[in-house]
């Protein structure tokens, strides 16, 4: 019996049979599920060490270099990614897919041991790793505005709470707040009045150092009784370090005011968030591995108006990035909001075009997330703010 012959025969049956199958994978196409990457758990680990105030140049040859060398006797390794910053090091290392993480999680944290020797002495703490996967892109990201809080408050909120709480939420796996830093006291010293009283860089910072400290003082005791003394010396604002005795000269006390520019400022300068062009501090939320992004979403948004309740009076808490498809029925819930970090040792920026008018599926043809249901893509950019020795970052690649 020929199949084909019965098809033939009826033409009208067969063109109607062709139009349904049609029509039946039309409707299937728009119900398939979208995700950035295909669900594979790549055995990707992160490695970052800091050395605040190094050059890209320092960090590279100094930090990077002894890890990598480490690195590079490790089993499995198929590539490898540093990129060297103003003061920060990352390195990525991907292994083989038949390669277990947790085996190789091990074999890194044996390779930072043995590098610890070869590494600067003033590292301030040990290369830290984390276990990443490349597909999990932030699922939301919240901006933190005032016209009244200063940013270090600001970002100290952000920092102490929203990112505490947030991490409690079922599905977020990781908080990262940027666009600002904590508070700090920033002393800029005269070297014109350094050598007028003949005081030297060292003799300031070790001053520093031995007033801003918190420890025991020593103790009382009797014959059955012991008493602990204790007194907190850390100074907090920038009217408290003016006033520190650097040295005694012809009978005349040499206050930090004497010598130096003493002002509260914060960390990091070269850090800032502007959310539609007002300053702003972000809090980027990534989800679990496996966690549903919608019923995650969803979680975060509901505790929203608790979150900006527990804020200091006069911050603003608002969603700048919602990585979830819209429901069926109902728009978009991506909202118009151009928003960015800027960082000069080059902490990249995200921009988030605003949705296109009239147009139900903003997220298609993007270069990064080519799929239907994307609200907004997400190109990462970087915005240099001074000019480094040789450029924003140093590249090493190595390719088992």
């Amino acid at each position: 019996m020929n199949l084909s012959a019965t098809f033939i025969r009826r033409p009208v049956a067969t063109t109607l049979l062709t139009i349904g199958l049609i029509l039946a994978g039309i409707i299937a196409f728009r119900l398939l599920p979208v995700s950035p990457l295909p669900q594979v758990d790549f055995p990707t680990i992160s490695v970052s060490a800091s050395l605040p105030g190094a050059d890209p140049e320092t960090m590279s040859t100094s930090v990077a270099a002894p890890l990598e060398r480490q690195f590079g006797r490790i089993a499995g390794v198929s590539e490898m990614t540093s990129v060297s910053n103003r003061g920060s090091t990352n390195i990525t290392l991907q292994f083989d897919l038949n390669r277990d993480i947790n085996g190789a999680a091990r074999d890194v944290q044996g390779a930072i041991n043995a590098a610890r020797s070869y590494l600067p002495a003033n590292l301030p703490s040990n290369p830290s790793y984390r276990k990443v996967n490349p597909s999990d892109a932030p699922i939301m990201i919240l901006a933190l505005t005032s016209e009244s809080v200063s940013k270090p408050r600001m970002y100290d909120a952000a920092s102490s709470i929203l990112a505490q709480k947030l991490s409690q939420i079922k599905g977020v796996g990781q908080v990262f707040v940027g666009g600002g830093a904590l508070p700090a006291v920033r002393a800029e010293l005269n070297p014109l009045a350094l050598n007028k009283y003949g005081i030297s860089l060292g003799a300031v910072r070790g001053v520093l150092a031995a007033t801003n400290v918190n420890r025991p003082k020593g103790l009382l005791a009797n014959g059955t009784t012991t008493w602990e003394l204790q007194a907190n010396d850390q100074l907090k604002k920038a009217a408290d370090y003016r006033n520190l005795v650097i040295r005694y000269q012809n009978g005349n006390a040499v206050k930090l005011a004497d010598v130096a520019s003493v002002e509260d400022s914060v960390e990091d300068l070269r850090v800032t968030g502007l959310v539609n062009g007002a300053p702003a501090v972000m809090v980027i939320i990534s989800r679990q591995p496996g966690a549903n992004i919608i019923e995650t979403v969803d979680s975060i948004r509901g505790v929203i108006p608790q979150l900006e309740a527990s804020l200091p009076g006069g911050i603003k808490l608002a969603v700048v990035l919602d990585r979830t498809p819209p429901h069926p029925g109902l728009p978009s819930r991506c909202g118009a909001v151009t928003a960015g970090f800027r960082h000069a040792g080059g902490t990249g920026g995200i921009l988030v075009p605003p949705q296109r008018p009239g147009h139900p599926h903003s997220g298609r043809g993007c270069r990064l997330f080519d799929h239907r249901h994307l609200c907004r893509y997400v190109p990462v950019r970087l915005f240099p703010r001074q000019p480094l020795p040789h450029g924003p970052h140093h590249r090493h690649r190595f390719c088992g």
